[in-house]
């Protein structure tokens, strides 16, 4: 039985797009599919469409679940559905895979089709402006000219904020959360170690594993770890871990603390779901994103044709997408005169508090999508 507050039984779909496009990198892809879920029901003039960005590890499973055993609801579960902070009731939400994602849109290990054989090292690198591209194809394909609202958050935030800048005319609103307008360099840094593991991996094969019937788990392992301690608060982990011991101690290098046992089930987890070639790709787009970049780095000049009203959260224990950094947003928006709301949400968990199902976090969200019109 569906629950009240759930978008119930899911079905992921694929579009097909036969016109090949060209990258900011000048690379084509001949073709290319995006696997997409939609909840909730398009109105009859199609204007209260809302798109989901994801960040580096989502998909396209935003709400609901593919069967009624399912354990695992889609990553957003707890904000998206009738009567939630982003009501269904109101809304057409769409969850799209990124290209060069790994959960159906094309990739790196899709087949090129000039070969018949996976893309592997060949499938090109992508950026935050090539996603947003695809996805506005992809809203041309379901008949929607402009989004009521794009939302998303950390890289899926930088895409929400982008749609603004590509396509000024297409979006009403912009829901920018724990996110920030450029990687600083200390998070590039941490992009680096992770492809670093990965590539120097001896199953990586320079990207061509596929053809070797190998994945360079190790590699996968030790980014996913990494990952992990970066989207923690301290305070998060001391709550959840401290310095508690399994079983003793052993005197060993093994998982004795449950931290390292913690961390060891999240590398082995995602290792056994993951891409090795998206992961490179979806960190490198976010190294590479800088819209201030192309106009001698004022952020204000960069946003200066950008139409739509915004909402941008931040996180008081977010190290890796500090406050500060939203308030560079929130401040380039008002130097154009645009209509920005702020929250800075007292939280502990770090960079993943936006995606706790916290109750001021997502009544400031519920507060704000009352009011967008559709």
């Amino acid at each position: 039985m569906q629950e009240n507050n759930s978008v119930g039984i899911v079905a992921a779909q694929t579009a097909h797009f036969k016109k090949p496009l060209t990258l900011k990198s000048g690379a084509v892809l001949p073709q290319f599919d995006l696997v997409y879920e939609t909840y909730g029901t398009l109105n009859a003039d199609k204007s209260n469409a809302v798109l989901i960005c994801h960040a580096l590890s989502g998909t396209h499973h935003v709400a609901g679940k593919y069967s009624a055993d399912d354990k695992h609801p889609g990553w957003w579960d707890n904000l998206i559905g009738p009567n939630k902070a982003l009501d269904t009731n109101k809304f057409f939400v769409i969850g799209v895979n990124n290209l060069g994602g790994c959960h159906g849109s094309t990739g790196a290990a899709s087949n090129n089709p000039a070969t018949g054989k996976p893309w592997g090292s060949q499938f090109p690198v992508l950026t935050v402006e090539d996603w947003v591209a695809s996805q506005a194809l992809l809203a041309d394909y379901l008949g929607i000219t402009q989004l009521a609202a794009v939302v998303g958050g950390s890289l899926g935030g930088m895409q929400a904020l982008q749609w603004t800048i590509t396509y000024p005319e297409r979006v009403r609103h912009a829901l920018v959360i724990a996110s920030a307008p450029n990687l600083t360099a200390q998070n590039m840094a941490f992009n680096e170690v992770a492809r670093q593991a990965i590539i120097t991996d001896p199953e990586f094969h320079g990207g061509d594993y596929y053809a070797h019937g190998v994945v360079p788990r190790r590699g996968l392992r030790i980014a996913r770890m990494l990952g992990h301690i970066t989207y923690l608060s301290d305070d998060a982990m001391g709550a959840k871990f401290g310095r508690k011991l399994k079983d003793g101690i052993h005197y060993s290098f093994d998982a004795e603390f449950e931290m390292e046992s913690y961390l060891r089930y999240q590398g082995d987890k995602f290792a056994g779901e993951f891409d090795a070639n998206t992961y490179l790709r979806m960190t490198r787009a976010l190294d590479y994103y800088d819209p201030a970049a192309a106009f001698d780095n004022d952020l204000s000049l960069a946003l200066k044709d950008v139409k739509a009203q915004f909402l941008v959260v931040s996180f008081t224990s977010d190290w890796r997408f500090s406050p500060a950094r939203s308030r560079e947003i929130v401040k380039a928006l008002l130097d154009n005169e645009l209509t920005v709301s702020y929250a800075e949400v007292t939280a502990a968990h770090g960079h993943d508090a936006f995606l706790m199902p916290d109750a001021h976090y997502h009544n400031i969200l519920r507060t704000y999508l009352n009011n967008v019109q559709v």
